[in-house]
Formats: C-alpha cells, structure tokens, sequence
C-alpha cells in the first residue's frame, strides 16, 4: 500500500481537525461507497462556496485577522485561500488588459474591488456581465436617473461610440467611479438613517422615471408561493418546517394587496451606496432592479445587517434601534402607510425564506441554515419591530 503525506492531499482545516484526534502516525482511510463520495463532493462544494466568500470579503476590505475570525481559521490560512481565489481571476484580468485600448487607455492599473468589477487608474469601473440583457438594462435605468440629477455612475463610451464592449459571449462595461465609499460601521444609527434617507431619495427618483423605462414587473408573493415552495418541497423541508413557511405565505398573502408597489433597487446594502463627507455621494449596481412591493428595499437591507457575518454580531436591542433610525431616514421623505409598517417583520421574514430557498438550490447548506437563523431572530423580534415604527 502506497502511503501519501496528508499535508499534501488535504485541506489545512480539515488536517487541523483530525490532528486533534490523531497525529504523528499511519492512519488507514478506507474507500467509501456512493454516499460518501457524494459527501464529499458536497463537502468540496462548500469549500469553494467558503472560499469565494472570503475572497468577496478580502475585496471589501476586511482584515485577515476579521476574517480568520468568522471562519475559524488562521491568518495564514486566509492568505493561501485569498490568493488560490487571486489566480481563477487573472484570466479576466488579462482580457480586460488587453481591451482597455478600445477606450483610450494604453496601459490601465487594474485593482480588482469585488468578483466580477475593476478598477482602473484609479478613476474608472469596469464591470463584467454575462447577461447583456441585465447590462442593457443597469444602463437605461443609470442613464435616466442622471438625467433626474440622481448621483449614478456615467457610462464612458469607447472610442467608436459604443456603451460597451462584448468578448466571447461576455460583456465589459466601463463607468465613471464615483468619489466616496462604502459604510464600514453597520451598528452608527446615524448612518442608518442617512441610508433609510438615501433609499426613499431613489425611489422618489424611480417613481419619476418608472414610465421610461421597461423592467420585471415582480412580485414577492408569487416567488413564494412558485419557485421558492418547489425549492423547499424539494429539499423535503429539512431546514424550515412547512408550518413555518405556510403561516408567512398565508399572513403575507392577507397584507399584499395593501402594499404600494413600484420600482425598486431589490439588491439594497452598504456596498451599493456611496458616502463622502458624511453624506450620500452615488447609488451603484441596478442589475435587479425590479417593480415589486417598495417596502422590499427597506426590509432587505434590515436583514442584510443580520446577515453580516462579523464577530460584533447585533444583540436584539441593537438592531432595533437601527430598524427604527432606517425607517425614520425613509419618512422624512416618504410616509409609509399602517399597513405597510405592519407588514415590515412578514416581509422581513418572507425574505429570509427566499434565502433559505435560493441557498438551498445552489447547495449551500450553510448559508441556508444561516438564514433560517435570521428568521427566527426575527420572528422573536415582531412585537419589538411593530412598536418601534
């Protein structure tokens, strides 16, 4: 039998693991049946979907040590994932090198800021997109709402004339970078407010602008009762009972109807607004901008805060304070209605489901999991949520 260093066949984590049962020694792994190669393959599978996250991360401008802490692992460990993550993008890195020209730009200084955008020369994005379609759209939509003097990034067309430029089936989009930059205290309620102020400004400036544009008229009920039942159904309900699901459909369905609906942002958190000096500067990233309940955007973004996988995580009384300076923000522009208060915690909860259901159908059980916990957290929070707003 042929032995091999364990050091070269598995992951560093997994390695510490099994050190704290055995080291030192021969240890015999004995061939696994289907189930257990399936284990493993959903086992490999999160791995990559870890990984990714701490790359997305690392792009946001978390420390390692930050890092290494919501993980579990140490430093050293999050530099090796960071820079394997590194090396699957330098192939975009040199496409895009070799396409600046069509720009003007001889020789561009890429800084990668998130998976799928760069910076270059420190005064232009350049963005990658496989959907035209959704590029074509993020485009229409930024290019109206400059011309309502809503702070978005402007288009830099090539050199020919063209919005942007497609490569083997993959599209480049290239905008100004707007000054400012994202929000890194999530718990300051002044900046909650700023954000509830700076999400009602964008809609006020959609609903101006809502007639000239054509976008997914959406609804946040039927994805309930269509895509995301079929997703739970599927996973047999193992990580949200069906009770559960059903009682938020049923109390969901009893308030939609009441619920003012236009066009929203739909991907709503700190990453997507800009702040220089205290104050808004510019609204990015449009790709799923969507007519649904207006209320989405601003409970999408309550939960996004619990979701922040951080080692300050929010205690009960801290996210309410910051629900009730969002919501505060919001009205000073735009009064939301009783019945749309009322509705916050289901559509809050609603939404956690989506996640449930989205994670589930890419495999990730963790994040899943994570998200079931959001509801619940939620869930024992209504009473809170509807007596402070």
């Amino acid at each position: 039998m042929k032995y091999v260093n364990a050091n070269d066949v598995l992951p560093e984590e997994l390695l510490l693991i099994i050190q704290k049962y055995y080291q030192g020694g021969y240890l015999y792994i004995p061939k696994g049946n289907y189930c257990e190669v399936r284990k493993q393959t959903d086992y490999k599978i999160e791995l990559e979907k870890r990984n990714y996250y701490i790359y997305l991360k690392h792009l946001e401008g978390r420390p390692n040590r930050q890092i290494g802490n919501i993980y579990h692992l140490s430093e050293s460990s999050i530099r090796r994932i960071i820079l394997k993550e590194k090396e699957k993008y330098q192939k975009m890195k040199t496409v895009i090198e070799q396409i600046l020209p069509l720009w003007g730009i001889g020789n561009g200084q890429l800084l990668q800021i998130y998976p799928s955008a760069w910076e270059v020369n420190s005064s232009y994005v350049i963005k990658v997109y496989n959907n035209k379609e959704q590029m074509e759209r993020n485009i229409k939509i930024s290019e109206i709402l400059l011309d309502y003097n809503i702070p978005v990034a402007k288009i830099i067309y090539t050199k020919t004339g063209q919005k942007y430029v497609g490569h083997e089936n993959i599209y480049f989009l290239m905008s100004e970078k707007l000054e400012g930059s994202n929000i890194s205290d999530i718990k300051d309620k002044t900046m909650t407010h700023k954000m509830g102020y700076a999400i009602a400004q964008l809609h006020r400036a959609f609903m101006k602008c809502e007639k000239e544009i054509e976008f997914w008229d959406n609804s946040l009920l039927e994805e309930m009762k269509g895509w995301i039942n079929e997703s739970l159904t599927n996973n047999e309900w193992r990580i949200i009972g069906k009770e559960e699901y059903l009682k938020t459909v049923e109390l969901l369905e009893s308030f939609y109807n009441y619920l003012p609906k236009q066009l929203i942002h739909r991907d709503i958190h700190f990453g997507n607004f800009l702040f220089s000096k205290g104050g808004l500067s510019g609204y990015i990233d449009f790709d799923l901008s969507q007519r649904n309940i207006r209320i989405f955007d601003i409970c999408y973004f309550l939960t996004g805060l619990l979701a922040e996988e951080t080692d300050n995580a929010f205690t009960q009384n801290e996210w309410i304070e910051n629900v009730k300076s969002v919501i505060s923000g919001y009205e000073s522009v735009i009064n939301l209605s009783i019945k749309e208060k009322n509705a916050i915690p289901c559509v809050m909860e609603s939404i956690e489901i989506l996640f449930i259901a989205y994670f589930i159908s890419v495999k990730d059980t963790k994040r899943a999991i994570d998200a079931y916990n959001v509801f619940h957290f939620i869930q024992n929070c209504e009473s809170d949520i509807k007596n402070t707003i």
